[in-house]
């Protein structure tokens, strides 16, 4: 179980002022800002559920998933994921969490796919039963058979991100952060992630948080929806209730997302 509990996160940002001088100044005397990222945060999320992330760029979505993944410590609040505290507890807690971040890599670029999995399989230690069992799975229904012996960068963006997918996967985690798995996929490839991301959640039950911009992956993967702005929940609660809040019975529910960020202003 994730429980998050007024959790706040702010950065200081180096102020860019417009003109030469202003530039030549900043090279001897910076001014900072404050950007409030996380703003007393909190909701929790059961094992097994599947929720959706949204909100727009700067919003907070991925300061919370790098807090919830031990990356980031937050100012204060607390967070705690299967009784551990993410930050704190971070060795322990990365073996119970899978991350796809769709536009950042985890495998080596210059090597067969396979020789990655190793290198990963070695970083989680898994054991080579659990590790075998699990590739021979992964590779199987994400079709990776004829592509894992194929250095990375040879790889379209579908074949990749496939990939990648099978490498958060290898050690078997509980949960699943996803942050855009299909970003720039055709239909084919996002219908193939779609279906083994329900299918991985049906089967073992792993708990899966999905932040992307794509309302069809949202609308195919999960039946709850945190929307986040301005560092806020602005709302918590299941699809259908998000469907609930445009007045025209046809709206897509892109439609119906945009019209939320002009009414909270974000």
């Amino acid at each position: 179980m994730i429980k998050v509990e007024k959790l706040s996160k702010t950065y200081q940002v180096a102020r860019r002022n417009s003109g030469f001088r202003e530039a030549i100044k900043s090279l001897y005397s910076k001014e900072y800002e404050e950007i409030k990222a996380l703003d007393c945060i909190s909701f929790t999320i059961l094992d097994g559920e599947m929720v959706g992330y949204i909100g727009p760029n700067g919003a907070g979505k991925s300061s919370t998933i790098k807090v919830l993944s031990g990356i980031l410590t937050p100012d204060s609040g607390e967070c705690t994921i299967n009784g551990r505290i993410p930050w704190k507890e971070r060795k322990a807690h990365v073996r119970d969490i899978g991350v796809v971040f769709g536009q950042r890599s985890q495998l080596w670029w210059d090597v067969p796919v396979i020789d990655s999995f190793e290198l990963i399989r070695d970083i989680y230690s898994v054991p080579k039963e659990m590790y075998q069992r699990n590739l021979e799975e992964l590779v199987e229904l994400l079709s990776l058979n004829q592509i894992v012996k194929t250095p990375v960068r040879q790889l379209s963006l579908g074949q990749r991100m496939r990939c990648e997918i099978a490498a958060a996967l290898l050690h078997s985690p509980k949960i699943l952060f996803l942050d855009e798995p299909t970003i720039g996929l055709d239909a084919v490839s996002k219908l193939a992630v779609r279906d083994f991301i329900l299918g991985l959640n049906q089967k073992h039950n792993t708990t899966v948080i999905l932040t992307t911009h794509d309302m069809q992956d949202i609308e195919a993967l999960t039946s709850r929806i945190l929307l986040i702005g301005k560092g806020k929940i602005l709302m918590d609660g299941s699809l259908d209730e998000l469907k609930g809040k445009s007045v025209h019975q046809d709206a897509s529910l892109d439609e119906i997302v945009a019209q939320l960020y002009k009414q909270f202003r974000i």
